[in-house]
């Protein structure tokens, strides 16, 4: 039998971070790729901070030029503050903590990436980026380099025929429904997970519920906690005394900054009202930030982020691929949504070129990328969760110089060499002594959302 010609090399749902870096990929090594976006850019979206990592795909894309033209605020470190916190203890790992060692209390810790070279990574920042106008020009990049983009065009279904696959969707309101055919179908679609819930492959994380509140002030002064001038366009990890819940601080403009507060579902009310009483409480319990906010101008209305984690059964399969947070998303906290998302890209986009000029597109071709990204977001997610079971213990790996360069390496997004970082283990066997001996000064601190993560994250395919 003669197989008819496909339309398109490699059809993409979704113009995101994940879709337009994929698209600008392939199109830049001659595919023809097809990318149907359901929504009309620009248009506002989170994850504004992004990870050193993905200064090494906007190199491959010649995309560094149009970075610096639309001059996003250069992002060259993080802070992460406390109101208060335990003393921290000198750790031996052979015999246990030792009490003569008491440390001073420590409720602020600061890292510059510049402190580790990356390979690839040229420069001392990454960036924080204003999403609309971001996602809007890596899609544009993309369509120069020979992709077709579609806007506003919602995917209604893939039929995986014995031929080729067939991409659906409508096209204005009362329009028919039309089909393209591709050689593989790549899902970018974010949280929306479009191939994820129609081949039933969506696991709902069994750890992580968190919901995020957010929006932008303008005129809020930055220096209320950056120790140093040139800390002021750092990230700042604000903690709070409420269980499992933080405060990013994101810089969009020299004057525009995004403030959001992430928390546990249970903590998170129902009616618009009461969630944005909940943001003035959660702010309320960090005296400084609070009064800050208070001199600042809102500029938009709350925006409200819910059922942020979950995994998939597969993230490949024969003649699909899912990419960025269409494959999994954990939590926000460090940054990791669009990191994955860049990253997959570069990773996947190898795989696919050598399915297309081998004709081969079962699952096992595309092995090489599932097993880097998941090797990727299974770190992410161990960090993450040492993080939530004990925030102390995040700071004192910062500050001290041991491991310092260990942590900053993933601050940094270098997480998908190696199936189990050093630094990860030494922090979870740390853990494991602060829970073993109630009598430990942060045994109090302990939180109790991850308890079982890393025993629920082994579970997770």
């Amino acid at each position: 039998m003669i197989l008819t010609k496909p339309d398109y090399d490699v059809a993409i749902i979704g113009g995101g971070p994940a879709g337009s870096s994929m698209a600008a990929y392939l199109s830049k090594a001659g595919v023809s790729c097809v990318v149907f976006e359901r929504e009309l850019f620009p248009r506002h979206h989170v994850g504004e901070s992004l990870v050193p990592s993905a200064m090494r795909v906007f190199r491959d894309l010649d995309f560094l030029g149009e970075m610096e033209a639309a001059k996003f605020p250069h992002k060259f470190g993080a802070a992460w503050t406390a109101e208060d916190q335990a003393g921290t203890y000198d750790m031996n790992f052979q015999g246990g903590f030792m009490d003569k060692d008491v440390l001073h209390p420590e409720s602020h810790a600061v890292i510059r990436f510049n402190e580790r070279a990356q390979e690839g990574v040229e420069g001392e920042y990454t960036y924080h980026v204003d999403r609309s106008k971001f996602d809007l020009l890596l899609l544009q990049h993309a369509n120069k380099f020979g992709s077709a983009v579609y806007e506003g065009v919602k995917v209604s279904s893939v039929d995986f025929t014995p031929e080729h696959p067939i991409v659906r969707f409508n096209m204005g309101r009362n329009s028919k429904e039309m089909g393209v055919s591709a050689r593989m179908v790549i899902d970018a679609s974010g949280r929306n997970t479009f191939l994820g819930n129609q081949l039933k492959l969506k696991i709902k994380d069994p750890v992580f519920d968190q919901y995020a509140i957010h929006t932008w002030f303008d005129q809020y002064d930055r220096k209320v906690f950056a120790k140093k001038d040139g800390q002021t366009d750092f990230i700042f990890i604000h903690f709070l005394p409420i269980s499992n819940t933080w405060i990013w601080q994101i810089p969009i403009t020299d004057t525009v900054t995004s403030i959001g507060v992430v928390t546990q579902k249970k903590n998170f009310a129902k009616s618009k009202a009461d969630r944005e009483q909940f943001f003035w409480d959660a702010v309320g319990s960090r005296p400084a930030l609070h009064d800050a906010l208070q001199k600042a101008k809102r500029m938009h209305p709350f925006k409200d982020e819910g059922d942020y984690s979950y995994a998939m059964k597969q993230v490949t399969g024969d003649r699909f691929m899912l990419i960025g947070d269409a494959g999994r998303f954990v939590d926000p906290i460090f940054s990791t949504g669009v990191s994955i998302a860049l990253n997959s890209s570069r990773f996947g986009h190898k795989t696919v070129l050598s399915a297309l000029e081998n004709n081969n597109f079962t699952r096992e071709s595309f092995m090489d990328f599932e097993s880097t990204i998941r090797r990727g977001t299974k770190n992410w997610y161990e960090f993450i969760a040492v993080y939530y079971r004990l925030n102390v213990l995040f700071t004192y790996f910062v500050n001290d110089p041991r491991y310092r360069l260990d942590v900053l390496k993933l601050l940094q997004g270098d997480v998908y060499d190696d199936a189990a970082p050093p630094v990860l283990q030494k922090m979870k066997d740390m853990v494991t002594e602060v829970e073993n001996n109630p009598r430990h000064p942060w045994h109090k601190l302990l939180g109790d959302m991850t308890v079982d993560a890393f025993r629920e994250a082994a579970s997770m395919v």
